[in-house]
């Protein structure tokens, strides 16, 4: 049997790795500065998230959600506690996808509406609803589309005031920063009205922080740059650094009941074990103001690379757009500087995601490839 053929891959076997190091199988050393899809948020095999995992295997690895498990309430509290939403109730899941479709499911049986709005180079997953919400027509199969989705321009407050004016929307599903689009985000006014509308008429609002959030941005979510207040908030990616982890955050205005939510896996005893060594790291590290103050050092070394037009994103999740295709650029950091990056929808944006604990000298490092492949 062979694998499916779903990525083209480049031509580098990983086996082991080490804060912002990956090593490959020939024992070529490569500086991480995408993380695998911004899933790394500690760095490579931190040593409190190793003795989490490893601790909590020598005891009990997994157990269904049929029984009492303390550590999904530790790690409820923990995530509560640092990010400020106290008030709101976590789901456990696997994925990004996975917490978007729980997440727009639960809208529909909260208002009992059945149509979506999404934003145009938005990315929400590959699942049924979550997929249909997604702003590419490549893996938006005939049968996603039976979903009712609009999707729509940012910053076009009139066509959205619109569609939401017809009164069968349950939903708005926006990323705070775009990840695969390319890091556009909305404006403050865009946001706040938004924001305004969906309470207004009675829309879940559903912050998709799946990449931007956990400190990626410099604060804990994206959203709080921008003063508002989701109905529900889905994360995923750096939430494991690594080890499959998602969640919904349900804001306690609405309800669950038994039977309406489900799932085998998630919140399983070593992903809770995960989670909570990546809250505890970002706590004791204070690597949510790390990443607030790289962007500042980031923007000033930027200034003398006349190639790249614009910076786009906060903190450490972060766009160069350049004048040109980046693919090449891509490659060349890959095997002459043996530099990941990543790619976007936008063909000429480069996206920078590293771990949230890089240092200003790992930055100057970036700098210094990216100027020899640009000369």
């Amino acid at each position: 049997m062979e694998l499916f053929d779903v990525y083209p891959l480049y031509d580098v076997t990983p086996v082991s790795a080490k804060g912002i190091v990956v090593t490959d199988d020939k024992g070529q050393d490569y500086m991480d500065f995408y993380g695998g899809h911004a899933v790394i948020s500690i760095g490579h095999s931190h040593p409190h998230y190793v003795e989490r995992i490893k601790g909590q295997l020598d005891k009990i690895g997994f157990y269904s959600n049929a029984v009492q498990n303390p550590i999904q309430k530790n790690l409820a509290q923990k995530l509560g506690e640092l990010s400020g939403c106290v008030d709101y109730n976590l789901f456990l899941c696997n994925s990004g996808a996975e917490a978007n479709e729980n997440a727009l499911k639960l809208a529909s049986f909260q208002t009992g509406k059945s149509r979506v709005i999404s934003f145009k180079q938005g990315f929400h997953g590959r699942t049924s609803a979550a997929v249909a919400a997604t702003d590419n027509e490549k893996i938006n199969a005939p049968i996603n589309k039976q979903q009712k989705v609009s999707i729509l321009p940012f910053e076009d407050l009139e066509t959205f005031k619109s569609e939401l004016s017809k009164g069968d929307v349950c939903a708005v599903i926006i990323e705070t920063i775009q990840g695969v689009g390319g890091l556009d985000q909305p404006s403050q006014e865009f946001y706040s009205n938004i924001a305004a509308l969906c309470k207004e008429n009675k829309v879940v609002l559903i912050a998709d922080e799946v990449q931007c959030g956990y400190g990626r941005s410099g604060k804990f979510f994206a959203f709080q740059h921008y003063g508002i207040k989701p109905d529900i908030i889905t994360v995923a990616k750096g939430m494991g650094n690594g080890f499959p982890i998602g969640g919904v955050l349900i804001h306690e205005s609405i309800k669950a009941s038994y039977g309406l939510l489900g799932t085998t896996f998630g919140g399983n005893h070593l992903a809770c074990a995960a989670g909570l060594a990546v809250l505890e790291v970002l706590e004791k590290e204070n690597l949510i103001e790390n990443s607030a103050q790289l962007f500042d050092y980031f923007k000033e070394k930027v200034a003398s690379i006349p190639q790249v037009k614009r910076v786009k994103g906060m903190g450490l999740m972060l766009g160069l757009e350049f004048d040109f295709e980046v693919a090449q650029l891509r490659k060349k950091l890959i095997h002459n500087q043996h530099m990941f990056t990543g790619g976007a929808s936008d063909k000429h944006v480069l996206r920078v995601l590293p771990a949230l604990n890089i240092t200003k000298e790992h930055l100057d490092q970036f700098f210094e490839a990216l100027e020899k492949e640009l000369a």
